[in-house]
């Protein structure tokens, strides 16, 4: 990760440090954003920094918000000055010795400056220890060293917002009115009595700062790169050496080494660590889930006449549908061969267990496959959510989402199904809502991250949340029209018809609902991974399904 600052880039500023800091965890360390977003909730915050920049923050699900300037009212104003920026990642004074006198000022309700208090303090506790944040502040400060200025001591200028500070009451002057509860609550700090540390109460619960519940962070990117990695190793050691390698062997390498997320090997590994047995258990798991799922995107281009995947040309647009068809067979016998090797490693019970989840796994994603091509074919959009819901878990949630959890528990020899069964419902969710996402990047994202053809669901006719909620909110006039552009054979289609059919989605809030509901989706999922794998002890494992299951939430869209 390099944060180099680029010629003609604004300059290196507070506000733009804690922008990137938000974004950097968004994408690496979900589960610390959604942490310190689940304390802020509805508060708006407006951070004053010292060099004159200025932002908003606010909470959106599992989501931090960063906006530039102040936006709106806020409920809760921070200023501080260069004294209290230098001590922001200081890990040797408690939180207590960072209020400087004149240095930081807080203006606001007293529960909602408590509820950022502890926002802040589990992002620093978590976050600075990872290495992407610390890389990101020691190149912050030593690209711009004149932001810094003075460490202790010195005096330094009030930079309340609020002029003077004479109305209102500043972080200094509450923790400086706080009373013990009785003689005995006291603590000595450098020879001088002071109240002990209160717990920080918001009317439901209290806990105290120093308080943090024991997790593992990890860096999802780097985590799910070397996963993908090691699957694609074992990927090549399982194909063939021999011929034919040109309109075969090759082929098959070529969807599995363009660069996709890595999601499915990394929730495999990781569901095997949760369960105390080591990753390499799971490697050829990882590989054959690999392996069914890049036979099944061949067939699936095939069946879409998609053109483009992973920013290259689809297999089937390249050479044509034979070999495709062909290369996509022999990437599922390839799979199913990459289970059967499990045998010599983890032995008979454990074997039947994934064979068991893999044929599963496969007749869902058919009868997903079968449900929206049969609506494609007899020109049907079905009319409820929950109808895309059930395509949407057979088709793809099921493969990418809870199969591989269930597979890695498999692999670490968990074959109650009471027990693998805990992944469903919270996977189902996250599947669903990690899909509802993909359906929109497809609209609005950028071409070049998503690596799929610009509203390609749209040229193929695929039913989507927006699709079928902008068929229940048009007029009957206008819901002909859409059905003369939607029901059009793919190769009929142009780009303006899909732009028309995109602008109708925008006219009738068709994107803003499919937002708010994966939103609600994920968070649902969320909750019920905490409550129903809370039989895993927090371990390495744990926090990168945890990381993962945060992930659907922070994709920026």
């Amino acid at each position: 990760m390099t944060t180099e600052t680029p010629p003609g880039a604004p300059p290196r500023t507070g506000a733009r440090l804690l922008a990137e800091t938000v974004a950097a965890l968004s994408e690496r360390a979900p589960a610390i954003v959604a942490a310190a977003a689940e304390e802020m909730r509805d508060v708006r915050l407006a951070l004053h920094f010292h060099d004159g920049s200025r932002v908003t923050m606010t909470a959106r699900y599992s989501r931090l918000l960063v906006e530039p300037d102040l936006v709106g009212e806020p409920d809760v104003e921070v200023a501080f000055d260069d004294r209290a920026m230098n001590l922001v990642f200081d890990a040797q004074r408690p939180p207590v010795e960072q209020v400087l006198p004149q240095s930081l000022d807080v203006r606001g309700p007293r529960d909602r400056v408590l509820a950022v208090w502890r926002a802040f303090v589990l992002l620093s506790q978590r976050a600075s220890g990872l290495r992407f944040v610390q890389q990101l502040w020691r190149e912050y400060r030593e690209q711009v060293p004149e932001l810094w200025g003075r460490v202790t001591g010195e005096s330094a200028p009030r930079v309340s917002p609020h002029g003077d500070g004479s109305t209102g009451w500043s972080a200094v002057d509450f923790l400086a009115a706080r009373q013990p509860l009785d003689p005995g609550d006291q603590v000595v700090v450098g020879g001088t009595a002071t109240a002990a540390p209160r717990l920080l109460w918001d009317g439901r619960r209290s806990t105290g700062w120093w308080e943090v519940r024991p997790v593992c962070d990890a860096d999802l990117v780097q985590t799910m790169g070397a996963c993908r990695a090691r699957a694609n190793r074992e990927i090549d050691r399982l194909l063939p050496d021999r011929e034919p390698k040109e309109d075969l062997y090759d082929l098959m390498r070529s969807y599995p080494t363009r660069q996709g997320k890595g999601l499915r090997p990394t929730l495999v590994f990781a569901a095997c660590t949760a369960f105390g047995e080591k990753p390499e258990n799971a490697v050829r798991a990882a590989a054959a889930l690999e392996l069914f799922h890049n036979g099944f995107l061949v067939h699936d281009d095939i069946a879409d006449e998609s053109t483009h995947r992973r920013g290259l040309a689809t297999m089937n647009a390249e050479f044509g549908n034979g070999l495709a068809v062909n290369t996509g067979d022999a990437l599922n016998l390839l799979a199913v061969d990459a289970v059967l090797a499990n045998l010599e490693t983890l032995g008979l019970a454990r074997t039947l267990g994934l064979i068991q989840e893999a044929m599963h796994m496969c007749r869902e994603s058919v009868e997903g496959q079968a449900l929206e091509l049969g609506w494609i074919h007899r020109r049907v959009v079905p009319p409820r959510d929950e109808d895309y819901f059930t395509m949407s878990t057979k088709k793809t949630g099921w493969y990418t989402c809870i199969t591989p959890c269930r597979m890695g528990a498999v692999c670490a020899g968990i074959t109650d199904p009471d027990v693998l069964g805990r992944f469903d419902e919270a996977f189902r969710l996250i599947g669903i809502a990690f899909q509802i996402q993909d359906d929109i990047l497809n609209l609005v994202g950028d071409e070049a991250l998503y690596g799929k053809e610009a509203l390609g669901d749209l040229l193929e006719g695929k039913r989507t949340v927006m699709l079928i909620h902008l068929f229940r909110e048009a007029g009957e006039r206008e819901r002909v029209r859409l059905g003369e552009l939607l029901h059009r054979r793919r190769v009929e289609k142009t780009q303006d018809d899909a732009e028309e059919l995109l602008d109708a989605m925008r006219r009738h809030g068709s994107i803003d609902y499919a937002t708010e509901l994966a939103d609600r989706l994920a968070a649902e999922g969320i909750a019920r991974f905490e409550r129903d794998l809370a039989i895993i002890p927090e371990n390495e494992g744990k926090a990168v399904l945890r990381q993962i299951a945060h992930y659907v939430t922070t994709r920026p869209l």
